[in-house]
């Protein structure tokens, strides 16, 4: 690789790797917001926040690669062009074809990392993510324990409790349930304490009251205690088993549990997620180098590369949406991406041949 090559892919690199950090903040503040409210909502913890926060990018990454390679290629070319640097090489003998070596190459890089995402770290995230997600379902305790609030952990369960002590003792306590058919029940206690057993985690009361209301006889029925454990395994929520979902599996793992139209429609679709990199770059780059050399700029070959893009990835949505309803279609995952990598083709070839166009840009062909 010579030294041209060489400066191109590290200008490529350095905005690539802007634009993901720029894209990435954009995404993450749109799901952050929905998430927080979620985790603040049944009292978590900001680690709790962050920790999801942190799985949730590779999700966000694999996603917004392409889109980044893209910019950071026209940005670049672009750049090149108006500093007359690209003009520089090709009187020396560049043709396009040689000058898209680096752009290839940045292509190429882009699509492995995209790969290794989609293939590997974007299914352990959201295997871990759902873990983590069941975990806090489960934890009651973060739910129920917030002072001087009325708090709803689950459909049908009322729970306040005045104070907690720095030793986890609570004051004042009061719980209603509406879960049993027929009938409601309240108890009210001046101390507890939430213990986490095997099965599911008891509140034990001391000192206190249970009230039953029958709501068909309308009869309330009051009983005093010394002390009343109550089992929370109501407000558990259904626990299911992470890492089962076509999503939370990695691709070797997927095709080894069975060949199913399935799991071929998903594989194959993780790996064009990959090559639409690659295609996108080759689209990018060809639509501005075809443009010569110009002293207004490259406003019109941009807008041409972003309306390559916004075709490019409108068939792509559309062939996935297609897939989704018949995976049976699998195999025209990658109708988009050899479209677009045609079109790369295309644009260098008329580069390469600048007599064949009608007229000459205002700068001027190099010969």
């Amino acid at each position: 690789m010579g030294r041209f090559d060489k400066y191109m892919l590290q200008q490529l690199l350095m905005l690539f790797g802007f634009f993901s950090l720029v894209l990435a903040l954009v995404f993450w503040v749109n799901r952050a917001v929905g998430l927080l409210d979620w985790l603040m909502g049944d009292g978590q913890s900001a680690s709790v926040f962050l920790q999801l926060s942190a799985l949730s990018l590779p999700t966000i990454l694999v996603n917004l690669l392409p889109i980044s390679a893209f910019g950071a290629t026209v940005y670049v070319t672009n750049r090149l062009s108006n500093e007359s640097e690209l003009v520089v090489v090709q009187a020396a003998g560049y043709s396009p074809y040689r000058l898209a070596r680096p752009a290839l190459v940045f292509g190429l890089v882009v699509a492995v990392m995209t790969a290794i995402l989609s293939h590997v770290l974007v299914p352990l995230s959201v295997r871990e993510l759902d873990l983590r997600r069941d975990e806090i379902a489960q934890d009651v305790t973060a739910r129920l324990l917030q002072e001087g609030t009325f708090v709803h952990p689950a459909k049908g369960i009322t729970f306040y409790v005045r104070e907690i002590t720095p030793n986890g003792e609570l004051h004042d306590i009061y719980l209603s349930s509406s879960l049993a058919d027929g009938e409601r029940q309240s108890f009210m206690a001046s101390r507890g304490l939430l213990v986490k057993e095997e099965e599911a985690p008891m509140l034990l009361m001391f000192d206190g009251m249970a009230q039953v209301y029958e709501l068909e006889s309308q009869r309330l029925s009051v009983t005093r205690f010394e002390s009343f454990a109550y089992s929370l395994a109501g407000l558990m929520a259904e626990v299911r088993v992470p890492g089962q979902s076509t999503r939370a599996t990695t691709t070797t793992a997927l095709l080894a549990r069975d060949l199913s139209a399935e799991n071929l429609a998903t594989a194959n679709s993780r790996m064009n997620k990959a090559l639409q990199s690659l295609a996108v770059t080759l689209v990018g780059f060809g639509a501005l180098i075809v443009g010569g050399f110009s002293r207004f700029g490259l406003w019109r070959q941009i807008f041409l590369a972003l309306l390559l893009l916004v075709i490019v990835k409108s068939i792509d949505n559309s062939l996935e949406g297609a897939i989704e309803r018949d995976p049976t279609l699998w195999p025209v995952t990658y109708l988009s991406t050899l479209l677009g990598v045609v079109l790369g083709y295309l644009l260098l070839w008329k580069a390469a041949h600048p007599r064949l166009r009608g007229t000459r840009g205002a700068g001027g062909e190099l010969p």
